[in-house]
């Protein structure tokens, strides 16, 4: 359905009922991210505030298609239900802060990625350490991921950004993220080998961790490691490239 203008209430509701697909899709492509105890019905619930949320501040004069922004919200709608419920603790939180600046710091002064043992030895810890910190905070990587990045109301997710155009969009949409998507794909880019294989397998492939594992031949626990560290040094580089 498509609209000149703002909708009127009966064409709201008219929305959400064309639309309720969407948080079912949603869903499903974002299960596998959250935390064991947030189960679908929460995760419906949620999409579904988004999606009437959607419904009632869409306006067709920003030239966006429905579908887009409704996207936008209910996965928005998702991730805050998963704050609320607080499923990641400030001590993970502050972990994960840590290695993204000592990260980064590191890139500023070799200028280069550095390796693994290369930040541990910076936050002066074992090489063992500084992984199984990277898997503790691996549970953050949906919300980092997720996190809008430009701050506008339609504004384009770090998930959108990395993931392909399989499902399109409208030019004047694909106009207004050329930018953002230009950077990522240039950040991309700097990752390691493995860091570039897993974020390739993990959301373009939408392979699970277990299959990622026997894939590449690695642990699950070594892919959740890297998918960690490669969240983390992609947020960094966008965010730096784009602030």
């Amino acid at each position: 359905m498509i609209y000149d203008q703002t909708p009127l209430e009966n064409d709201r509701s008219q929305l959400i009922r064309d639309n309720l697909h969407l948080v079912d899709i949603l869903v499903g492509r974002m299960v596998t991210h959250v935390p064991s105890f947030m189960n679908k019905d929460d995760m419906r619930s949620a999409g579904m505030l988004g999606l009437i949320d959607a419904a009632n501040k869409f306006d067709a004069s920003k030239n966006i298609l429905f579908k887009t922004f409704a996207e936008y919200r209910i996965r928005g709608a998702i991730l805050d239900e998963m704050r609320k419920l607080d499923w990641f603790s400030r001590t993970l939180r502050d972990k994960q802060s840590r290695i993204g600046r000592t990260i980064s710091e590191l890139e500023l002064k070799l200028g280069r990625d550095p390796e693994d043992f290369e930040v541990a030895e910076a936050m002066g810890i074992p090489l063992d350490e500084y992984r199984k910190s990277l898997s503790e905070v691996s549970h953050l990587g949906c919300v980092s991921l997720n996190e809008t990045l430009d701050h506008s109301e339609e504004g384009r997710s770090f998930m959108d950004s990395i993931v392909d155009e399989r499902e399109g969009s409208s030019p004047s949409h694909r106009l207004e993220q050329h930018q953002l998507t230009r950077v990522i794909a240039e950040v991309l880019g700097q990752l390691s080998v493995k860091e570039r294989q897993v974020v390739a397998l993990y959301y373009y492939e939408e392979l699970t961790q277990k299959e990622i594992a026997e894939a590449m031949d690695l642990s699950e626990g070594r892919v959740s490691q890297l998918h960690s560290q490669a969240l983390i040094k992609l947020k960094n580089k966008v965010q730096s490239r784009l602030h």
